[in-house]
């Protein structure tokens, strides 16, 4: 390993330009001419449009444009299109209907997009959409799940009866119920994994421009995946050749999954754009975020797990109502069941597993991927039913646990909801967190709390995560309507230096370091000699983008292929300089050798020797050292890991403090174990803050959100968390070619489960058994009160 490769904890490159001052970001781009848009949105939260009256608006001052639903539509702008079709357990496709990027007869929640200005000032813009008249018969809103699929219920749209969009279901049904049937004790839970708002930190933004001359739009926008947003926006909804359109994401202030989806707001500013041959630029404003972003999370579960007398787990059956709000956004479908179902597993031998889940339209900001997407709603209920059953049977948490779990000789593992796991050691992953924990003096801490009037409460989680966002052919099989591959290219300069163009999108994960720190040790050109490029359509060749942990998984991969054959040309080069055959020529640390002598050259000479080919076998190779690779992995990876939170709560207050967090993550190979720890901490910090503060409330009667800014919505803190302790236990991938396995997304996934176990612990003398997410002050409080009587 060489001091800047893989392994080695180097500082992230790309902090020097931010710490300075000197990112890249939308918000801050100026173009010649540009002009601002604002969009008018919907205060209501289902309600059929009678009448838009543009007039006013459209003669005040500075006003450029005003666009309505009904303006796109007679432009021939298309819907937005989603990039998932999920089938129900019946084999019928979802229903599907139209998303248009400005509501058209109907609004579907309060946020919904009604009209957009374009003026000279952003302020102008403000101005002049607050002045459009629209008419509004406002209809009965749908918020709560349950109540939007039962009978007489608003129907969001006329063809969608019961407001279902699928009924889906994975697993065995009949080996589940039989399983249920000879089970010694069943453990139950009804549970809410509730509603968030991503909330990064830079808010989302774009500006379009057009050229006349050429006939070119270019969109910059904060986006996770710019050549995605250029095939939907160009293919579905505007009809521009791909070779006319480039979208460029440049720096990008946190992303999380809210910046992965193609937004309305793209189109329309685009359009515009191209409608007035000018610039057009619309930033989101904090508070608009909370209506307009995608949301996360938002399901309800009924759970249960069925054990035998010596608590060996038998059988899952699961039933989850998933939200995707008013329309269905980019990947929403594949949120609750395909990144659900399947890993309910977790860690443990579970023989029979049934999961169905109905995915539901309600009046409220449609809902997507969010860090994790999937996999810490099915860790919640997985781990905490763990809980719940060691609880009713009198056995002990780790013990009920070590008795399930799959042990490290039988990977790779099969289970019954589809995933073959690779490799893992869930047990060695769950003692080393026991003991980085001190497990066994918490009975000594929790005497030492009661001492102070405090509670004191200790929380396990395991869990299990697929990522590496995916495999094509099975994701095609499960309804993806694109590749999952990703794509690198090397690009060799004369001199030695390299260029690496990355598919994958950087908004805050360090790959700009990692991706050197790759090509680095590949092919032996110091760290400070790479430069990686991402996030422009037409820089980089087509690539997938960033979410899904899949970043280092699958175009790490691609990059390590480009960088082999980038060296497998080196070597035929070097074997004619050097007068040998290619077969006899090794190449390390830089260096092209005939094996077994001191006949060497360097990469830098052979780089200089490709460009200036005055001594070159012409007629066996091309001039250039410039290799390209796409990687379609063969299977999602795996990570895994254990959690144990222990948290301290006041019985008068209801104020819960985290006074101890220890996780040990099984995330394969470590490129960086620096950039790992961060997004380890970063993860763990997203999940506590779902479990302890944040939740995205809804008026059920209005359909207006009640917690739309940082007034009212609780974003964890500095002070809110304790030092962390995190360590890896690495087990290599079988199916990557490094080992990697993604580490992105397992703090949120691993989290959530451990504080709430702690919590519901701390207040087991009470006779609490379940809490729902947040456990804010004033419903532990409350159950606390409760149990008082």
């Amino acid at each position: 390993m060489s001091d800047k490769g893989i392994g080695a904890s180097v500082r992230r490159k790309e902090d020097q330009r931010f710490v300075r001052g000197r990112g890249s970001y939308v918000a801050d781009m100026v173009r010649p001419a540009m002009a601002f848009g604002a969009f008018l949105r919907s205060p209501h939260a289902h309600a059929t449009i009678t009448a838009v009256d543009t007039a006013r608006a459209t003669a005040m001052p500075g006003v450029i444009l005003v666009l309505t639903g009904a303006d796109l539509a007679a432009a021939g702008v298309g819907g937005l299109p989603c990039g998932w079709g999920i089938k129900g357990t019946d084999g019928a496709p979802m229903k599907e209907p139209a998303h248009p990027a400005l509501a058209q007869g109907k609004v579907r929640y309060v946020g919904d997009a009604v009209a957009f200005v374009v003026a000279e000032t952003a302020a102008a813009a403000r101005d002049a959409a607050e002045a459009i008249a629209v008419s509004y018969e406002v209809l009965s809103a749908v918020i709560d799940l349950e109540a939007a699929i039962a009978p007489g219920a608003p129907l969001l749209f006329d063809d969608v009866a019961d407001n279902l969009c699928c009924d889906w279901s994975i697993g065995d049904k009949a080996a589940t119920e039989a399983a249920f049937a000879r089970a010694a004790h069943v453990a139950r839970v009804r549970l809410v994994n509730n509603r968030l708002v991503g909330n990064p930190m830079e808010p989302r933004a774009a500006i379009a421009e057009h050229d006349a001359a050429t006939g070119r739009t270019t969109l910059w926008t904060t986006s996770q995946f710019p050549h995605v947003v250029r095939l939907l926006m160009g293919l579905f909804v505007l009809n521009i050749p791909q070779q006319n359109l480039r979208v460029v994401a440049p720096d990008v202030g946190g992303g999380f999954g809210v910046k992965q989806f193609h937004y309305a707001e793209e189109a329309v500013v685009t359009f515009a754009a191209m409608r007035l041959g000018r610039a057009v630029k619309w930033v989101c404003e904090r508070s608009e975020g909370f209506i307009s972003d995608a949301h996360g999370r938002d399901h309800v579960t009924e759970a249960a797990l069925a054990l035998d007398a010596d608590g060996k787990f038998l059988g899952l059956s699961v039933e989850t109502i998933g939200n995707l709000g008013g329309y269905i956004s980019t990947f929403g479908p594949n949120i609750p069941t395909n990144l659900y179902g399947p890993l309910l597993s977790g860690v443990y031998t579970i023989p029979a597993i049934h999961c169905g889940v109905k995915v539901v339209f309600t009046n409220t900001v449609p809902v997507d991927a969010y860090r994790g997407a999937g996999r810490p709603e099915a860790t919640f209920v997985v781990e905490r039913l763990v809980e719940i059953a060691a609880a009713e049977m009198g056995i002990d948490k780790v013990e009920i646990r070590r008795r399930n779990m799959i042990p490290k000789e039988a990977f790779p593992y099969q289970t019954p909801v589809m995933m073959r796991y690779d490799s893992g050691d869930p047990a060695g992953c769950m003692e080393r967190a026991l003991a980085a924990a001190d497990h066994t003096g918490f009975p000594a801490r929790k005497a030492a709390a009661a001492a102070k009037g405090k509670l004191r409460g200790l929380g396990l989680s395991t869990y299990i995560e697929a990522c590496g966002l995916a495999p094509s052919r099975i994701a095609g099989s499960l309804g993806a309507r694109g590749g999952l591959y990703e794509s690198a290219t090397v690009r060799v300069h004369p001199t030695g230096q390299v260029t690496v163009l990355i598919g994958t999108h950087n908004h805050g994960q360090g790959h700009e370091t990692t991706f050197a720190q790759i090509a680095a040790e590949k092919l032996g050109v110091a760290f400070e000699d790479i430069d990686v490029v991402f996030g422009d359509t037409d820089r980089v060749q087509f690539g997938m983008g960033t979410y899904g942990s899949r970043s280092l998984v699958v175009g790490g991969a691609a990059l390590a292929k480009a960088s082999d054959r980038v060296i497998a040309k080196g070597k035929k080069i070097a074997a004619h300089l050097l007068e040998a055959s290619a077969d006899d020529v090794e190449f390390s640390g830089g260096t092209f050798r005939v094996a077994g002598t001191d006949r060497a050259k360097s990469f830098a000479e052979i780089a200089l020797a490709a460009y200036v080919p005055h001594d070159y076998p012409l007629e066996a190779l091309d001039p250039g050292l410039e290799e390209q690779a796409f990687h379609d992995p063969a299977n999602f990876s795996f990570p895994s890991g254990a959690h144990v939170c222990e948290v301290e709560i006041d019985p008068e207050t209801g104020k819960v403090e985290l006074v101890g967090y220890t996780a040990v993550d099984d995330v394969g190979t470590v490129i960086n174990p620096m950039i790992v720890a961060g997004q380890l901490h970063g993860g763990i910090t997203q999940g506590v803050g779902q479990a302890l503060l944040e939740h995205c409330v809804y008026d059920r009667a209005t359909g207006q959100i009640l917690s739309g800014s940082f007034q009212d919505y609780a974003m964890p803190r500095a002070d809110d968390l304790p030092a962390y302790a995190v360590s890896t236990h690495p087990t290599p991938s079988t199916d990557t070619p490094m080992g990697v396995k993604g580490c992105g997304e397992v703090g949120t996934i691993g989290s959530p489960a451990a504080v709430m176990n702690a919590v519901v612990d701390a207040l087991s003398g009470y006779g609490v058994k379940h809490m729902d997410m947040p456990a804010s002050p004033s419903r532990v409080w409350a159950a606390i009160a409760t149990a008082r009587g």
